[in-house]
């Protein structure tokens, strides 16, 4: 049996491997990706991804999502303006899912990273690390649920094919897309070591 020191072992940012640390040469003993030693600023990455997926989630909420042309008229709706059609025609169940994925979750997603963000880099008080990291996987739970949007916008345009009606996706689409692109991209960039180191 091989006792090796804490200090002295490394863990894999790709499947969580604990390692023995070698140098500047290591390698992942399960999946074999590089691994590098610690730096003192981890944050960048993820910083740049969730100020970019916030600005492309502004565009998201002004722009139309879905655009409706009937007989030489062209309609477009944005998703506050779709949620709220929807609930004035009586589709509670189905404006509150919209509602819900495509505000709320992105919202909540936003805050949830600054929060992490912020604390691993000047520590809240009492903050426990176990709700953090419950912070950090709820985000990468719930993440892909916030293309909804898009993906109802992709299916109506799919299955209506009547002549005198035509669904499109709107410009909010893509941009609504891209937020929720770079928002998964923020929180796969961040360390989740930078939550253990502080106590």
């Amino acid at each position: 049996m091989i006792e090796v020191k804490e200090d002295e072992l490394i863990r894999c940012p790709v499947c969580e491997a604990v390692n023995i640390d070698k140098g500047k040469e290591n390698k992942c003993r399960r999946c074999g990706s590089a691994i590098y030693k610690h730096r003192t600023f981890q944050t960048e990455k993820s910083w740049a991804y969730l100020i970019t997926a916030i600005i492309a989630y502004i565009p998201a909420n002004l722009y139309p999502m879905l655009i409706t042309k009937q007989f030489g008229t062209t309609e477009g709706s944005t998703i506050l303006g779709g949620v709220l059609m929807l609930w004035e025609h009586g589709s509670y169940p189905i404006a509150a899912i919209i509602f819900f994925a495509s505000i709320v979750i992105p919202v909540l997603k936003f805050l949830v990273l600054f929060y992490l963000l912020i604390s691993v880099k000047y520590p809240l008080g009492k903050d426990r690390k176990v709700n953090k990291h419950k912070l950090y996987y709820l985000t990468e739970v719930i993440g892909p649920w916030s293309m909804i949007d898009v993906f109802v916008v992709a299916i109506l345009a799919a299955l209506i094919h009547l002549a005198n009606i035509e669904i499109v996706a709107g410009t909010a689409a893509t941009a609504f897309a891209l937020s929720v692109f770079f928002t998964l991209l923020a929180a796969h960039a961040f360390d989740t070591r930078l939550i253990k180191e502080n106590r």
